[in-house]
């Protein structure tokens, strides 16, 4: 079988052919144009992948080839009527064993606990097949390797599950159902945050939550490899999942294209959660959930620092979110470090949240060159948030702002962040920034934009900032800066109806703040066009 990723690629007539009649062509990116939400999503994913052009070095990413051979999983006794793991199962490792093939779920519904895909094997769901997972606890033992939340368990794992495999994949038009009342829904742990129930200090191996007597156990998470090389996801829809959707776990070489995801209702439902892992393209998906959409992650707390494994070179392109909290998150589990994040050409609409950065103190890690461009929101949230402290119910009184505290091996950061050529139609705040006093946001950029938001600014705990040929409409005129230093407004017009911009500059590290060829020219109290410290 042949690898995802080689160091040539050769596209065909017939690939090139598709890429031109696309609606949003991979070439336009490099005009300037923004998307709309007619160009970008599921149904617009071409056959072929697009050469991937990112600030950083990444793989050549290509489709997997798999061996001829197939099994359908009709043809090794499984039956529509009844739970039919054992003969998914069986099929899976008979294609694996035999060197490799596709696994066919053929159309119809088939109800199924946990499968673990195997080495090699091509999950194939044909138009009309529905995957439908059981909602009791049994149908998920024994407990495997798993993460919840970032913290590594001995837990149900994932519906769709993998550990330690390669070449695998999961496709075609069919759907996958989460599961409905049963034992899942009922014994899910309630005992607050997982840092809280799970000792950082317990082997991996004595962190076992399996469900036996009604105890409490973490939910399944729909397709989850972990520890795995060269995957692909392309074309499923997924559909009433209690928990987090997609979620390569320490994978290397992992392609999602052309999913849907229908999981709004059920709380903690993210798209696509990318933690630890590397080389990864996020193409041409449309998602609609519960919680974050675009999600990146890289380990929680001591037990993500000592496991240190980073989340970094992460394209996400194309994609198009309608529903969810936020549409791009980072965090708050930022332990190993998330770098080299890459989203370009996305519309995201319906979200609470545009861009998200979330951390917390004892989180540790953070995030490191976080480029965003070409990328068209409407939010009734904030367009840009960084929350690096987060609440008192997650991290007690390491949530106050004050007292500013030692910095220490958990202290995370944010800095190198870019976003340009950005439209949002509609936002509350333009930039709500809340960073940590000992650390705080480094070096942003936000350069064209054409904004449309309630609010202007408000922001602490910043550093480095540059804000440029900009256009900001609103009936907002405060900009709020508490202990912020180096932010400059570069070309920058702020319409509003008042044709006035009023600052409140607080803190002692507030300093060298200036308005640089703005409209208007200056604050309206300011005596000249740059604020610096007394």
């Amino acid at each position: 079988m042949s690898s995802l990723f080689c160091k040539t690629a050769v596209f065909c007539a017939a690939s090139l052919l598709a890429l031109a009649t696309m609606a949003l062509k991979p070439d336009d990116s490099s005009t300037g144009k923004i998307p709309t939400a007619d160009q970008v999503g599921a149904d617009k994913l071409p056959d072929a992948i697009a050469p991937v052009k990112a600030p950083f070095p990444m793989p050549v990413f290509k489709k997997p080839v798999f061996p001829k051979f197939s099994l359908n999983i009709a043809d090794r006794g499984a039956k529509k009527d009844a739970i039919t793991t054992k003969e998914i199962q069986a099929t899976i490792d008979e294609v694996s064993k035999r060197g490799g093939g596709t696994v066919i779920i053929p159309a119809g519904a088939w109800k199924t606990g946990r499968i673990a895909l195997k080495s090699n094997v091509n999950l194939h769901l044909d138009e009309g097949a529905e995957l439908q997972f059981s909602a009791d606890v049994e149908d998920y033992r024994p407990a495997v390797f798993s993460l919840s939340e970032g913290v590594e368990v001995m837990s149900l794992g994932a519906m769709i599950y993998a550990n330690e495999q390669q070449n695998i994949a999961v496709t075609g038009k069919g759907k996958i159902i989460g599961p409905g009342d049963g034992t899942v829904k009922r014994q899910v742990m309630k005992g607050g945050v997982v840092e809280n129930v799970v000792s950082a200090n317990k082997p991996v191996a004595e962190r076992v939550y399996e469900g036996y007597n009604g105890s409490p156990i973490f939910l399944p998470m729909c397709i989850s490899p972990i520890n795995c090389k060269n995957v692909y996801i392309e074309g499923v829809t997924i559909n009433n999942t209690l928990f987090w959707n997609i979620v390569p776990i320490y994978c290397d070489g992992v392609i999602i294209r052309g999913i849907t995801v229908n999981s709004t209702g059920n709380g903690r439902t993210d798209g696509i959660d990318v933690q630890s892992s590397r080389n990864v393209l996020v193409e041409y998906c449309t998602l609609s959930n519960g919680d974050d959409c675009f999600t990146i992650k890289g380990g929680r707390n001591e037990d993500g620092m000592r496991v240190n494994r980073p989340c970094e070179n992460i394209v996400v392109r194309y994609c198009l979110s309608k529903k969810g909290v936020g549409a791009v998150t980072c965090g708050s589990e930022t332990a190993g470090m998330i770098r080299n994040l890459y989203v370009h050409d996305c519309v995201f609409n319906g979200t609470s949240v545009g861009m998200s950065f979330k951390t917390r103190r004892p989180r540790g890690g953070g995030g490191d060159n976080l480029i965003y461009e070409r990328i068209r929101l409407n939010v009734p949230g904030d367009a840009f948030r960084f929350d690096m402290l987060g609440g008192r119910a997650y991290v007690g009184e390491l949530a106050d702002r004050l007292p500013v505290r030692p910095i220490n091996k958990l202290t995370p950061v944010y800095r190198n962040i870019t976003a340009k050529d950005i439209v949002v139609d509609n936002a509350n705040y333009f930039l709500n920034i809340k960073g940590i006093p000992e650390s705080p946001v480094t070096n942003l950029k936000v350069e064209n934009v054409e904004i449309n938001c309630k609010s202007l600014i408000k922001a602490s705990d910043l550093t480095n900032v540059l804000i440029k040929n900009t256009t900001v409409h609103t009936k907002d005129t405060l900009i709020t800066v508490l202990d912020g230093r180096n932010i400059t407004f570069d070309h920058v017009k702020i319409d509003n109806p008042n044709k006035q911009v009023t600052t409140l500059v607080d803190g002692p590290q507030a300093d060298n703040i200036r308005f640089i060829d703005c409209t208007p020219a200056k604050p309206k109290n300011w005596a000249q066009a740059s604020w610096l410290k007394k």
